[in-house]
C-alpha cells in the first residue's frame, strides 16, 4: 500500500512559479514510476508529467514540457513538480500518482497505469 500526500499549491499571479511536492509512504517508492495529473473545473483529468523509479527517464505532456519539470528524491520518498511561467489555464487541482509497473513512455500518460493517487493540491493562477 502506498499513500501519497501533495503539498505546495496555492494562489499565484500569472508568470510566477510553484513547486509542488508529493510525499509517499511505503517501501516501494524508489521502484515506482510517479506521475502528475491535473483537473481543471469542468474538465477531464489530464496528464502532466511522469518520472521513472530511478529518475533517469521523464515524460511530459506537450502543452507543459517547456515550463514544467518533474524530479524525485528517493531518499526523501518525494516527487516534485516545478512549474514556471504560470498561466491562468494552469489553474487546476494537481494530483500525484504512483505506478508499480515499469516506466513506459506514452503509457505513463494513462491514468489507468497508476494504482495509487493522492488527494490533490489546488493551484490557482490569477491574471
Amino acid at each position: 500500500q502506498v499513500q501519497l500526500l501533495e503539498s505546495g499549491g496555492g494562489l499565484v499571479q500569472a508568470g510566477g512559479s510553484l513547486r509542488l511536492s508529493c510525499a509517499a509512504s511505503g517501501r516501494t517508492f524508489s521502484s515506482s514510476a510517479m506521475g502528475w495529473f491535473r483537473q481543471a473545473p469542468g474538465k477531464e483529468r489530464e496528464f502532466v508529467a511522469a518520472i521513472s523509479g530511478s529518475g533517469s527517464r521523464t515524460y511530459y505532456a506537450e502543452t507543459v514540457k517547456d515550463r514544467f519539470t518533474i524530479s524525485r528524491d528517493n531518499a526523501k520518498n518525494t516527487v516534485y513538480l516545478q512549474i514556471n511561467s504560470l498561466k491562468p489555464e494552469d489553474t487546476a487541482v494537481y494530483y500525484c500518482a504512483a505506478s508499480p509497473k515499469p516506466f513506459m513512455i506514452f503509457a505513463q500518460a494513462m491514468g489507468s497505469r497508476y494504482d495509487y493517487w493522492g488527494q490533490g493540491t489546488q493551484v490557482t493562477v490569477s491574471s
